[in-house]
């Protein structure tokens, strides 16, 4: 379906997207020069910045996919402009995930905007439009690790590979976390579409809790060690060390004292 069912102003991209696109940008020179006066500082508004933007694309890949499926809602709803304050649940897509970042290092998988499913009609169509939010992180992992899988890093400050082993590492974290076929993730809504209508009636009940289910479970050791090991692997592939990661996230953290390993 066409994008000319929806008004110009609903497609126009929002002050609030690019102000924080810009954010971005200048603790992204400012991580490369060395510019700041604590570097750590930097890399924390790099990363945080950066890491809303990956939010904010996630869900319009969701609004976008669904417009050409059929559901034109999606423009009024203010969801193609990559306002993260148009959500449906801006606590679940923006706050919680960033907060998580902050606390605990993860990509945490975020709240969906709200499709209408009944105006999207095709199994395909509705698996496509769960499949685009974790296809999004996907992209952004791949350009955050183009530098490290290229070999490409000569010339670029250790403080920046740092930073970006980090924001790759939450973007693969994002994805295999969303990936999971858990109701309330997209995942399921991948596959949901395929299974049958008794089989869908009985998990419905559990739908709000599979979220806060798959949270709990990182807590438990034999499921926490068996996710990072998978995303270890995974970095492993993009040709992203462990140093980088874990030095990036030591400099994010940077109200803690940074281990001289990690110096730059």
């Amino acid at each position: 379906m066409s994008t000319a069912t929806t008004r110009r102003p609903e497609r126009r991209i929002s002050p609030v997207f690019l102000a924080i696109l810009a954010v971005m940008a200048v603790t992204g020179w400012a991580v490369w020069t060395d510019f700041a006066a604590t570097l750590g500082l930097a890399v924390f508004l790099f990363v945080t910045s950066a890491w809303v933007v990956s939010l904010c694309l996630h869900e319009y890949a969701h609004a976008r996919t669904a417009l050409h499926g059929g559901d034109i809602t999606v423009g009024a709803k203010g969801y193609l402009t990559l306002n993260p304050l148009a959500y449906t649940h801006a606590w679940l897509s923006i706050i919680l995930p960033v907060l998580f970042v902050i606390m605990g290092g993860i990509g945490l998988p975020g709240g969906a905007v709200f499709i209408e499913q009944g105006r999207v009609k095709g199994r395909w169509k509705h698996s496509l439009i769960s499949a685009a939010g974790p296809l999004a992180n996907v992209l952004f992992a791949l350009v955050c690790t183009a530098p490290f899988w290229l070999d490409a890093l000569d010339g670029v400050p250790s403080g920046f590979q740092y930073a970006l082993g980090f924001l790759a590492f939450l973007q693969v974290t994002a994805a295999l976390l969303n990936l999971l076929p858990v109701p309330g993730l997209d995942g399921y809504g991948i596959v949901e579409p395929w299974l049958s209508y008794k089989l869908k009636r009985q998990i419905e009940p559990y739908a709000p809790y599979g979220f806060f289910i798959v949270i709990a479970l990182l807590f438990v050791p034999a499921v926490n060690g068996a996710f990072f090991d998978a995303i270890d692997a995974l970095m492993r592939t993009l040709g992203v060390a462990e140093e980088s990661r874990y030095c990036g996230s030591q400099l994010y953290r940077f109200w803690q004292e940074t281990p001289e390993s990690c110096q730059v």
